[in-house]
């Protein structure tokens, strides 16, 4: 079932079955149930053919993985990059299947997306690459089967590519895709929401165990990596509350702030990344003084002391080195904000110094969990196009902080019956483990309730 060639979703999958390790104990049943959740009901693959600015033909791989409908229609993002493959995305389509499990709506697990890299390409270009990429993409999918939604270099332009051409074909206005323009079906707060979403869950860890890093003291020091759409709103969002925000990071290297990032850097950073820029050209915004780059470095041991960091960026940003220094920098909460942002042996880490307690002690979240947020408000905006309706900002915004907060205390349930550990006084649950068996029992039994497995 799991080939050599796809190490992302073996280390996906092997992170499920340990977890799963009490509970399967005490119902051995589902062991039936995860072997068959880990198989895709589906994959699609196709190539995808488009025309350059010089007239000549390029061609690209264009991958939909139908992985599980069971709670609603497949749900997850489309992602543009060069390092797309089915492992990757089989990957991405398992842990999205549990993640949309523990949003509490009705939406199963998918993911898509192409080897097409849109940086340096021109609108044209990427126009013309959308189209050819939706017009196979949408026999495939519809607002009852399959709604996907952006991911990295799948932003509003190019949701807006896809979704005019998706219309065009099927002659139908529907809420086919996630993302959209608020002014043609899109949804208040979904831009911020991965961002925002993973800062809710983060209070109600702050408030369970760590009051004293409260997001609203200066003191409170916040490591973020990654600086596209989650990174941002993530900075945003601390910035808004009065932590401080003291790294941000892309593919060629990490930005470092001792006092703080200011709004205003963040704004600027986030137009350089409309625009296709790198943060290796801070020197045009930032002050020097304030503002130290290092290139082709990860935020995570440039910091100092670090209460709560972030990982914001891809998979795996984290390995076991760098755990390691932000236990020693003295973080108190990791929340991953990118799709497992931490390593196996970072995680083994943090739920180490979890495990051990006292003053070194670490609480971890997954993504899965922490990072629900965007997914959940595609779900509402979802809602809102079946309804022919716009909710205001102020509605989805508390509609999403109800959801963190419910997913965060079913993590915490789940974490705290089958983590399979005694746990001595001041020492949390893992919600590792919490988040990992609640999104599979909640899926395993609408799976049995179908007939999927007995």
């Amino acid at each position: 079932m799991v080939l050599p060639s796809e190490p992302e979703f073996e280390q996906a999958l092997n992170e499920l079955k340990v977890s799963l390790t009490s509970f399967l104990k005490a119902n051995p049943e589902y062991e039936k149930a995860l072997e068959i959740v880990q198989i895709p009901e589906r994959i699609i693959q196709f190539r995808v053919v488009w025309e350059d600015d010089k007239g000549k033909a390029q061609v690209n791989r264009g991958f939909r993985v139908q992985y599980n409908s069971a709670l609603g229609p497949y749900k997850g993002g489309l992602r543009l990059h060069p390092s797309v493959n089915l492992s990757i995305l089989k990957f991405l389509g398992f842990e999205q299947t549990f993640k949309n499990a523990l949003t509490g709506l009705n939406m199963g697990g998918g993911k898509g997306g192409s080897d097409f890299n849109p940086k340096g390409r021109s609108d044209g270009e990427i126009r013309r690459f959308c189209v050819s990429f939706m017009s196979e993409l949408s026999r495939h999918i519809g607002q009852d089967t399959d709604v996907p939604a952006g991911d990295i270099g799948t932003g509003a332009r190019e949701i807006g590519f896809m979704f005019g051409q998706y219309r065009k074909m099927r002659n139908e206005f529907v809420g086919v895709l996630t993302g959209k323009g608020k002014d043609w079906g899109g949804s208040f707060i979904r831009p911020e929401a991965t961002g925002y979403g993973l800062i809710y869950y983060v209070q109600r860890m702050i408030e369970k165990a760590c009051p004293e890093i409260n997001l609203s003291k200066p003191t409170t020091r916040v490591a973020i990596s990654g600086s596209g759409n989650v990174a941002q709103y993530t900075a945003l969002k601390v910035i808004e509350l009065g932590a401080t925000v003291i790294s941000l990071s892309d593919s060629r290297g990490a930005l470092i702030a001792e006092e703080g990032f200011s709004k205003d850097v963040v704004e600027a950073i986030m137009k350089l990344k409309l625009a296709g820029g790198y943060l290796e050209s801070y020197k045009d915004f930032a002050d020097e003084k304030k503002y130290t780059y290092h290139a082709g470095a990860r935020p995570w041991t440039l910091c100092g002391k670090v209460d709560i960091a972030l990982p914001s960026a891809t998979q795996n940003e984290v390995s076991r080195e760098e755990a390691e220094a932000l236990v020693k920098a003295g973080v108190k909460i990791v929340a991953e904000g990118s799709n497992m942002g931490c390593s196996a042996e970072a995680i083994d880490v943090f739920e180490d110094a979890r495990k051990a307690g006292g003053a070194s002690a670490v609480w971890y979240a997954p993504g899965k969990a922490s990072n629900c947020g965007g997914v959940a408000v595609s779900g509402l905006e979802m809602a809102q196009n079946s309804q022919r309706l716009v909710w205001a900002s102020a509605e989805v915004d508390s509609r999403l902080k109800g959801i963190m907060s419910d997913c965060f205390d079913i993590c915490l349930d789940s974490g705290s019956k089958w983590s399979g550990e005694q746990l001595k006084e001041g020492v949390l649950p893992s919600l590792l483990s919490g988040a990992n068996v609640a999104g599979f029992v909640k899926v395993a039994n609408a799976m049995k309730a179908h007939g999927d497995w007995w």
